[in-house]
């Protein structure tokens, strides 16, 4: 189990995070959606424990993120928007430094799962956006985390590259807890049972998708702009 309790995150005057509570169960695919500058990357950071909380705090299995980051760090997977891959190392030394950082072995199904075998000698500098990102969720992947955190998976991606990707999100879904930030609407609806959405800092949906549509008329896009306060008032 994940859970935030009262997370809060200020940087001098500035609250970019607001007194957040939240459940993630185990398993499925949670969206986490919100405008830019809503708090997301940050909420982000505290969750992986790179970032401590100004109060509240992040219990995963009971531990808290931050303070139990060295216990945690083979229980969490985070993929980046932008993968921070090392150009002169080949894919192979990349997952084998990750693998060293959390005490871990390379799992010798994790290149055929990714589908990076045919690059698992290259350079990374020498990579495609595709290549970049099936690496940077390899590396993420490593150690068989219980939480598995992706921002924006599918950015810059041609669309079969899209399409491969939610395939693959959607199949690790099945077996561990995904939380997915992303801009994109119709991959939320597509891969995710559940729905968090903040706004300036501040929690304003924590529900099932199918219950979320009900109450905007089938509409995602409409329960995001009207729950983060975007949608014009009628005249």
């Amino acid at each position: 189990m994940i859970e935030a309790q009262g997370l809060s995150r200020r940087f001098g005057s500035i609250t970019a995070v607001d007194q957040l509570s939240f459940k993630l169960k185990p398993n499925g695919i949670t969206g986490f959606l919100g405008p830019n500058g809503a708090g997301k990357t940050t909420t982000i950071r505290m969750i992986t424990g790179a970032l401590a909380a100004s109060e509240g705090s992040v219990l995963i299995g009971g531990k808290d993120s931050f303070e139990e980051a060295d216990a945690l760090r083979g229980r969490i997977g985070y993929l980046p928007e932008r993968p921070p891959l090392v150009p002169e190392l080949s894919v192979k030394e990349q997952l084998g430094y990750v693998a060293a950082v959390k005490g871990v072995q390379v799992d010798d199904s994790l290149a055929e799962r990714c589908g990076i075998q045919e690059v698992w000698r290259q350079l990374q500098g020498e990579l495609s956006k595709g290549f970049r990102q099936r690496v940077g969720l390899a590396c993420a992947l490593v150690g068989s985390p219980d939480l598995l955190i992706l921002d924006e998976p599918t950015s810059g991606l041609d669309p079969h590259q899209v399409e491969s990707m939610r395939n693959l999100v959607m199949e690790l879904g099945q077996d561990r807890t995904v939380l997915l930030s992303t801009h994109l609407l119709p991959e939320v609806e597509r891969l995710c049972e559940h729905v968090l959405m903040i706004h300036q800092g501040r929690l304003v949906a924590d529900e099932s998708l199918e219950s979320l549509l009900e109450a905007h008329q089938g509409s995602l896009q409409d329960a995001f702009l009207t729950r983060c306060g975007f949608a014009e008032s009628e005249p």
